[in-house]
């Protein structure tokens, strides 16, 4: 029988002291640099130097606060792949929150007036250290998890081609923080699907004496809508024991939509299908665009001159490769990129397929440029210009676009925003030569929860893909 877990109490626990280590050294530098350092000499003191105490004070009253807004905001449970870019989000968003409530007590508090440079030192701080000790707490979690420790044991139900997939993503990533101990289904599968690999832990009706059995902790469901009604006895069966039930959303034919429940005059309606951004969303996202793509365009300007000077050196030919592409309400627009394959080989693309590995048809120059992604570059262009976004489903090109609009349900949805230089689909590694379904599925779940925050996220883990 497996070893009960300890990282429910272990993460957590380290992650309040980190925070409350991180949010007192906060306190403790930012009066040092305003009072004690010569960089914020220019700023007047109106009393002088206060002592230290007040600060120290002020911090343990404060550090209890934030750690309750914290956890208010479930950032103290056993963290399990968390991106690094979500955590940033949120350090940002809660120690500003602490900021305000900091900022507030202080107006009331008479018998001491607080340095309004101090709290600016500890906002900035308190988001720089606090993420540094996140970082710490991946690695020791990560760390837990390359000696098979606290591993979270999971099952998953089913037999289909979803079920597939869940196994052959996360069964051989322990440090995804998951064990798979099985699966149940009422046939054991062949030996050669990725489900063969694992074992058949028994039917349906043995599902509630197997979880006890095997401490189980998360039931992944990947069932077929006839095989739904089976779902709701086996929860109903599992009452009372501390497992956790998800199900894919495929199954129930939502796929990637963020449902919920709207009333109108009285009457609820289930919300398959949203509109993915307001007015002001565009705006807000057009503007950033714009801002972003004009910095860069100008920090970039050398490496555009010297890669298209190396391009006409090698090969002939035109720099920029100049092709028409599907965008926003299925319009064509021009894309531009830098040519990383020999003059004239666009007219076999509809022969060649997409994505092919190792193009006999790229040039030298072109295959660096492929890999490093610097031939999207020219891009920021049609960024800065409108016709594309610097996040958002990649364009297709017209021939491609008319085929996989019968093949692949839901393909036109893309085409509700502008298409971007990279996307949800290309940060899960989901590139020319993966499944189109998959990036599909990853371009729908982008468009239908998109916001700024999102944009952000897939940016910077863009860029450290690109490190």
């Amino acid at each position: 029988m497996a070893n009960p877990r300890r990282n429910d109490f272990l993460i957590p626990t380290l992650g309040v002291l980190f925070d409350s280590l991180a949010i007192a050294s906060a306190f403790f530098l930012a009066y040092i640099l305003r009072f004690r350092t010569p960089f914020l000499h220019f700023l007047p003191l109106a009393e002088g130097v206060p002592p230290l105490g007040e600060y120290l004070r002020g911090a343990c009253v404060i550090i209890p606060i934030w750690l309750i807004i914290f956890n208010s905001r479930k950032m103290y449970g056993a963290r399990r792949n968390v991106a690094r870019a979500d955590d940033l989000f949120s350090i940002v968003r809660l120690v500003t929150l602490g900021m305000l409530v900091v900022m507030s007590a202080a107006f009331y508090y008479r018998a001491f007036s607080y340095s309004r440079a101090v709290f600016g030192l500890l906002w900035v701080l308190s988001i720089l250290l606090i993420l540094i000790g996140r970082l710490f707490l991946y690695q020791i979690e990560r760390w837990q998890y390359r000696r098979g420790k606290d591993l979270r044991h999971a099952v998953i139900i089913g037999h289909n081609a979803t079920a597939n997939r869940i196994f052959f993503h996360l069964h051989d990533h322990p440090l995804l923080g998951y064990k798979f101990i099985g699966y149940f289904s009422d046939r054991e599968c062949l030996k050669i699907e990725p489900l063969g690999k694992s074992v058949w832990l028994g039917r349906m009706d043995d599902i509630p004496n197997h979880l006890l059995k095997h401490r189980i902790e998360l039931v992944l469901v990947a069932l077929d809508i006839p095989e739904h009604e089976k779902l709701v006895g086996i929860i109903q069966e599992c009452e009372g024991m501390n497992v956790e039930f998800m199900i894919v959303p495929d199954f129930v034919e939502i796929m990637t939509s963020r449902v919920a429940v709207k009333e109108i005059e009285g009457i609820p309606f289930v919300r398959l299908k949203g509109v993915p951004m307001t007015t002001w969303g565009r705006i807000s996202k057009r503007l950033f665009d714009f801002v972003v793509s004009s910095i860069l365009l100008i920090i970039t300007s050398p490496l555009f001159l010297l890669i298209a000077v190396l391009i006409k050196l090698t090969s002939h030919g035109d720099a920029v490769f100049v092709q028409e592409r599907i965008g926003l309400d299925g319009k064509p627009f021009k894309i531009l990129k830098f040519r990383s394959m020999k003059s004239g080989s666009e007219q076999f693309d509809r022969y060649a397929g997409l994505g092919i590995h190792n193009d006999p048809r790229r040039t030298l120059i072109g295959r660096i440029l492929r890999r490093t992604s610097l031939d999207e570059l020219p891009q920021l262009v049609n960024v800065w210009k409108g016709e594309m976004s610097l996040v958002g489903p990649r364009p297709e090109r017209p021939y491609f676009v008319d085929q996989f609009k019968r093949m692949v349900p839901k393909y036109l949805d893309r085409h509700r925003v502008k298409t971007g230089i990279t996307g949800w689909a290309q940060v899960n590694g989901l590139r020319g030569d993966s499944s189109l379904e998959e990036r599909i599925k990853f371009d729908i779940y982008y468009i239908e929860n998109w916001s700024m925050l999102f944009d952000l996220k897939i940016l910077l883990r863009t860029v450290r893909t690109l490190l």
